[in-house]
């Protein structure tokens, strides 16, 4: 496997003095141990964890037509991505399965997903296996085919009156909802763009970027989740939340999401606008941070009554952002300002939220929280946790040694499959195509 990185992008331990370290469990054997379990224990019927129940930690799984369906076979990607900078000793347990088979064949079920079932400007998130699999094998038809698919089905979904992809369907076609989510969805076009030369697209993902940084970021740099345009005229018409506290309150894991994508659209750009954005939403990010640094669900919900939750997944997602800004900056300061703060939120939300007898990585996530979903683990927490650690490593800042790992070898510490999952399968081998 060929992990090309910028040499530019690659920092040295020698130039920078970290002030937190990485915490141990993010290179503990029971996270390859964990996800193996998780792909042995699949439905017969394609379907994917997202999150698991609030007791046991079980995983729930759901349908190929679920926005977060792409996060699991990826997480078989993360971790062959692992073995391939660590090596697979038996310490790291990284060697008890081959990812690479597992992911692919686990990709399976996303290759006839279309953004007409539920899934609409997601097929960004759904197609992270495929552009993974362009990594390992940059020759790869199969993944080539889907990525392209992909890029098409969400650059349809583009209206140049307002300026962005549409998000969410809506009954009413005048009534067009653009989350700040989407942010993250636009690699997928500078993907395409990449493989067939087709530069709309990457006019697309611009404007797209423009408009929602005009539109979604407030003076302070907090973010809204949701804005409607009007479709015909391209006005703003509301701005409001859809699973934050109010709608002029912050939800974390939006604006986690807002400085991974704008840090993103300024390493696909060199424009420096997208910079100074990534960098505006990072800063509020950390400094609205409660005093034990626990990434609440929404920065402005009350601490009582009820309990303010807090978001792992948020945590995760904007630990990997600010590893990517970081790798954006041109001074060790800055560098060194946003490594030592994504440091800090691993290490903080693994305190809080490292469960062994769980079956995610972590607890303490917050799916939606007017839906009444939390205190779960969730698949895209988890794998923003793995993929984290691996920009550590190949940032030259963390080795890949746990040095307090849960011990495996007790029968008490290891993760169990869940009951309901007992006609679990073994993956079919992945396509022939691949």
């Amino acid at each position: 496997m060929s992990l090309t990185r910028s040499v530019s992008a690659v920092l040295s331990l020698s130039a920078l003095t970290l002030a937190a370290s990485t915490p141990d469990q993010i290179f503990s054997p029971d996270v390859p141990l964990k996800v193996s379990n998780a792909f042995k224990a699949l439905p017969t019927a394609i379907q994917y964890p997202q999150y698991t129940d609030t007791n046991a930690g079980n995983w729930l799984d759901f349908s190929p037509n679920t926005w977060t369906s792409g996060f699991f076979p990826a997480t078989g990607y993360a971790l062959n991505t692992r073995k391939q900078l660590c090596g697979a000793t038996p310490a790291n347990g990284l060697g008890m399965a081959d990812w690479l088979d597992l992911g692919r064949a686990a990709s399976n079920g996303l290759l006839t997903l279309d953004a007409d079932h539920g899934i609409g400007h997601d097929v960004g998130f759904i197609s992270f296996p495929f552009e993974e699999e362009l990594l390992v094998n940059p020759q790869n038809q199969t993944a080539i085919d889907a990525v392209n698919r992909f890029a098409t089905m969400l650059a349809a979904r583009f209206n140049p009156t307002v300026g962005c992809t549409r998000s969410w369907d809506t009954t009413d076609p005048t009534d067009f909802q653009v989350i700040i989510d989407n942010m993250m969805n636009l690699e997928i076009l500078f993907q395409s763009a990449d493989l067939t030369g087709n530069a709309t697209l990457r006019s697309i993902a611009t404007s797209h970027a423009n408009t929602t940084m005009k539109n979604h970021i407030r003076d302070d740099g907090s973010t809204w989740h949701v804005i409607e345009y009007n479709s015909t005229t391209g006005a703003v018409i509301k701005k409001r939340t859809a699973q934050g506290y109010a709608d002029n309150s912050t939800w974390s894991r939006g604006q986690a999401w807002g400085i991974y994508g704008f840090a993103n659209m300024y390493k696909r750009t060199n424009d420096t606008n997208y910079l100074s954005t990534a960098r505006r939403l990072a800063t509020y990010f950390l400094d609205n941070l409660p005093s034990d640094g626990i990434v609440p669900w929404d920065f402005n919900a009350p601490l009582t009554p009820p309990p303010r939750p807090a978001d792992s997944s948020a945590a995760t997602i904007a630990a990997t952002g600010l590893l990517l800004l970081s790798q954006q900056e041109t001074t060790d300061a800055d560098k060194q300002k946003w490594i030592d703060s994504a440091l800090q939120l691993l290490n903080n939300i693994t305190t809080l939220a490292w469960k062994p007898s769980w079956q995610s990585l972590l607890s303490n996530g917050t799916v939606n929280w007017p839906a009444n979903n939390f205190l779960t683990g969730i698949v895209y927490g988890d794998y923003y946790y793995i993929k984290a650690g691996n920009e550590l490593v190949t940032m030259g800042l963390a080795s890949c040694q746990s040095g307090n790992a849960t011990n495996t070898t007790d029968p008490a510490s290891q993760p169990q499959t869940s009951p309901a999952k007992s006609s679990a399968r073994r993956l079919t081998p992945f396509m022939s195509r691949w």
